[in-house]
């Protein structure tokens, strides 16, 4: 039986369901969801609920933090903005980036995991996003493992892991389905909530490791453009 909880950060998308089978290897899952006023807030939620129901997950919490959608800035949590084009190459911080979120997700998930004496948070951080994001660098969750250690209570023993960071979309899809992990139930992408759009930068990326893979993605898309 396994004793120790591990709090996963579930979106519902590909990356961290890989996550969620990587850390049910060894550890008792506590799945927690943030919804904050993404356009495909209904979505995610969906893929989320499949996926700890996958697994059994009795431990759930889905918490709202619409204060994100009321700050802004980003693509997807403002409908004023377009969500742009697929563009691999694209080097600087896409429009998409929401604010600091990690942060926001990750403070959730500390404070539950305290208080259900978790060990570890898994994040499915990937590096390969990191050109644009801030916030999936190795060093900002290592910083973060600081604070954690600062803010808690001396008792608390409780670190953030990042399994697949260092991984390429393809090689997390392998380890996906090595694990058996139920890749067909997850949504990545940023703007539709029923068929993938094919074009925006998540669903690029999604589809370039799949096709570096050589394995077909279980989900549909309005167009399936070939990423190189």
């Amino acid at each position: 039986m396994k004793s120790d909880i591990a709090v996963v950060l579930v979106s519902g998308g590909m990356d961290s369901c890989v996550t969620a089978a990587i850390a049910n290897e060894q550890y008792k899952l506590a799945f927690l969801h943030l919804n904050y006023g993404q356009r495909t807030e209904r979505r995610e939620l969906k893929a989320f609920n499949d996926i700890a129901d996958f697994y059994e997950v009795e431990l759930r919490l889905v918490v709202n933090i619409e204060h994100l959608k009321q700050i802004g800035g980003s693509s997807l949590t403002d409908g004023s903005m377009k969500v742009q084009r697929a563009d691999l190459r694209r080097r600087g911080i896409p429009t998409s980036y929401v604010p600091f979120r990690n942060a926001h997700v990750l403070s959730v998930a500390v404070s539950w995991g305290e208080a259900i004496a978790a060990h570890k948070i898994f994040i499915g951080a990937v590096e390969e996003d990191s050109s644009g994001y801030p916030d999936c660098r190795q060093e900002f969750y290592d910083a973060f493992n600081c604070v954690i250690r600062l803010g808690t209570k001396p008792e608390t023993n409780l670190q953030i892991v990042t399994p697949i960071i260092a991984l390429k979309k393809s090689q997390i899809i392998q380890t996906g389905i090595e694990l058996g992990a139920p890749l067909d139930s997850t949504w990545s992408c940023y703007q539709n909530e029923d068929v993938a759009c094919g074009v925006c930068d998540s669903c690029a990326l999604r589809l370039r490791g799949f096709q570096q893979a050589g394995i077909e993605d279980p989900i549909p898309y309005v167009v399936r453009p070939i990423y190189r």
